[in-house]
């Protein structure tokens, strides 16, 4: 690569020295890659704890022998864990539904593109 070029009559400034690609936060790696690789984590984590929670809630339910107050509580953990899951489920439909609107594509506020200098 050359980094330093002779200036011409056409080009007085020199040779254009391009970046690297993926350096600048681009859709390669950086910043973009990094928080979207966290949601991924963090949604992954809460279907894996509503899982666990149903099914903490479905022994409470089977052990609690009849006891109104058990029952209660096992089906509020259920109800809880199912409101959950939907607004899980609900947060992807209207992030879909923003970039549809306002952008003309469902994929645009879900899978974000950011281009750095001299992309």
């Amino acid at each position: 690569m050359k980094l330093l070029a002779a200036a011409t009559a056409t080009n007085p400034i020199g040779t254009k020295i391009t970046p690297p690609t993926g350096g600048y936060g681009g859709a390669e790696g950086g910043i973009v890659l990094l928080l979207t690789n966290v949601l991924r984590l963090a949604f992954a984590a809460a279907g894996i704890f509503a899982f666990i929670n149903f099914i903490i809630a479905g022994y409470q339910y089977m052990t609690a022998g009849g006891d109104s107050k058990a029952l209660g509580a096992a089906w509020a953990r259920i109800w809880q864990t199912l409101v959950g899951l939907l607004i899980i489920v609900l947060s992807f439909a209207i992030a879909s539904l923003i970039g549809y609107l306002m952008f003309g594509d469902a994929n645009f506020i879900l899978n974000p593109k950011v281009y750095g200098p001299g992309q």
